[in-house]
């Protein structure tokens, strides 16, 4: 075996079919595009959800609801995460930096720290929300709940 009579595997390429290459090819003629018709015109060019002038899927089915431009997105976490992550690292201040470290938030998430659980320990959490069920649990065992801007 040498460079000058390798060959690709039997069956491993397949030739395209050559269209329009006249009569006695068997693919002539109207080129495998039936007759007439704009599918058979070049250029043809068929609009994204088209289901042959019957109503198209995206105006049978109703619209609702809208997507508020403005609104604010949080990631929550509880205080029962807060407290397993503090007694499993013994980490009395979180900040955001804090979380995103230990898998909590990624990227640019804000962050709401939410009620559910309680705390073993007193401990400082930055977050840039607090619901009130939260915000009294951590005050209530002597930490601070910081609001981030």
């Amino acid at each position: 075996m040498n460079l000058s009579n390798l060959k690709p595997a039997e069956g491993s390429i397949k030739h395209s079919k050559r269209i329009g290459r006249g009569a006695g090819s068997g693919k002539g003629g109207t080129s495998t595009r039936g007759h007439k018709g704009a599918k058979s015109r070049s250029g043809y060019h068929q609009k994204v959800g088209f289901e042959g002038g019957q109503m198209p899927l995206y105006r049978r089915v109703p619209k609702f609801g809208f997507k508020n431009i403005n609104r604010v997105e949080y990631v929550g976490i509880n205080i029962d995460t807060l407290n397993a992550l503090a007694e499993a690292k013994n980490i009395t201040d979180f900040s955001v930096d804090v979380l995103k470290q230990n898998g909590l938030i990624s990227g640019k998430d804000r962050v709401k720290i939410l009620g559910r659980g309680e705390l073993s320990k007193a401990v400082n959490v930055s977050a840039h929300a607090f619901s009130a069920t939260a915000k009294k649990a951590i005050e209530d065992k002597g930490g601070v709940a910081t609001v981030i801007e």
